[in-house]
């Protein structure tokens, strides 16, 4: 089991949206990330949407797959 020292945080940007709480990350120019939003982002429900920014937690065992841990705010106002 990866322990949270083994962890890869990144930034990207929202893509796409999928049924079931998937989104699609770009978090640099050419590497692209399946995410689901962790536990406290699904129990708050924080909506993200296509163009937001957020922190994506990677494990080092599958670079293509993460968890959304934090929604970046830049001053949008919806």
């Amino acid at each position: 089991m990866a322990k949270e020292k083994d962890e890869i945080l990144v930034v990207g940007e929202v893509l796409e949206v999928f049924p079931s709480a998937t989104f699609k990350i770009q978090i640099d120019e050419q590497h692209q990330v399946m995410a689901v939003p962790a536990g406290r982002l699904r129990l708050s429900n924080i909506r993200i949407v296509v163009g937001d920014k957020v922190r994506v937690v990677l494990s080092p065992y599958d670079l293509t797959r993460g968890r959304i841990t934090w929604r970046i705010n830049e001053g949008r106002h919806l």
